[in-house]
């Protein structure tokens, strides 16, 4: 098809909206238009095609035989595109939005949430990818990614959900030491967390531990790593979010507690467009995030 040898859209949607309505001011209106702009488009298809297509009669419009002529074909032509425009809007609305975060992240920050969205928004699916790597978001259909670091990552669109404060926790009975400096060498202590839990890697280097030389046991679970230190098998670094309600029982007593500074939890999307579930869904990420920061 070439567009040159289609009349402007503008001009034919503005005929259209005349044999629908049957009269220059009704169509103007509901184009949001003015009265002088649809004659105009009126005046530029009937020169282009060298035919009358409406003439005025009484207060209103009437068409000619090439007038009804067009208008049958643009009514056909727009009912089709106004058919295609639904069933993509519609597909989008029903499609769930995929979220990928860090196993932990989702533990201990995202699912006790959860059900406050889905008490305000049940009309919206969400589906929810834990995983250790980083997604791809673009093959692996991601709409929303949590991503844990410095917010640097090419190509996509990154804004800060919540800091990243963390402690590093012990049984209360597990060591007299109130801080890392009263802990004496932090090497010399079993360390407990989530083989699924990248954070914790970079909270030890902000302490000054490195788990690839220090040995620390990966448990399967963020919970698994929980329970370990709860039964004073060692230490751990957690969110301040997770450990909250074990120190306020006492269950748990931290050593140190910090922020990586320059790290933390991003709220990371593609440059594309995103569906109307997954923009309502970010809406309340940010008011979440901010709520906690």
């Amino acid at each position: 098809m070439d567009w040159k040898d289609i009349p402007s859209l503008s001009a034919l949607r503005a005929f259209d909206a005349v044999a629908r309505t049957g009269s220059l001011s009704a169509a103007a209106r509901m184009l949001n238009v003015t009265h002088a702009a649809v004659s105009q488009h009126l005046r530029q298809l009937e020169s282009e095609f060298g035919e009358t297509l409406a003439r005025r009669e009484g207060q209103g419009m009437v068409l000619t035989e090439a007038g009804h002529e067009l208008a049958a074909a643009l009514g056909e032509g727009f009912a089709r595109i106004a058919e295609g425009v639904a069933r993509l809007r519609d597909r989008q609305v029903a499609r769930p939005v995929v979220v990928a975060m860090t196993p932990s992240f989702a533990e201990t920050w995202l699912m006790p949430r959860m059900g406050g969205f889905w008490a305000k928004h049940p009309e919206v699916e969400v589906r929810l990818v834990p995983a250790i790597g980083l997604a791809d978001l673009r093959r692996d259909g991601i709409d929303v990614a949590i991503r844990f670091g410095a917010g640097d990552w090419p190509g996509l669109v990154t804004e800060p959900l919540t800091p990243s404060r963390f402690a590093v926790i012990a049984a209360p009975g597990y060591t007299k030491a109130r801080n890392l400096a009263d802990l004496g060498q932090l090497k010399a202590h079993d360390w407990f967390f989530s083989r699924a839990a990248s954070e914790q890697r970079l909270w030890g280097s902000a302490v000054g531990v490195d788990f690839d030389k220090v040995g620390a046991r990966e448990m399967e679970t963020n919970g698994l790593a929980m329970s370990a230190v709860r039964a004073g098998l060692g230490l751990s670094i957690q969110d301040m979010a997770l450990v909250a309600p074990d120190l306020a029982t006492g269950q748990l007593v931290t050593l140190h507690e910090g922020d990586a500074e320059g790290l933390g939890y991003y709220l990371v999307t593609k440059p594309d467009p995103l569906t109307p579930a997954a923009r309502l869904f970010c809406r309340w990420l940010r008011a979440e995030g901010k709520a906690t920061g």
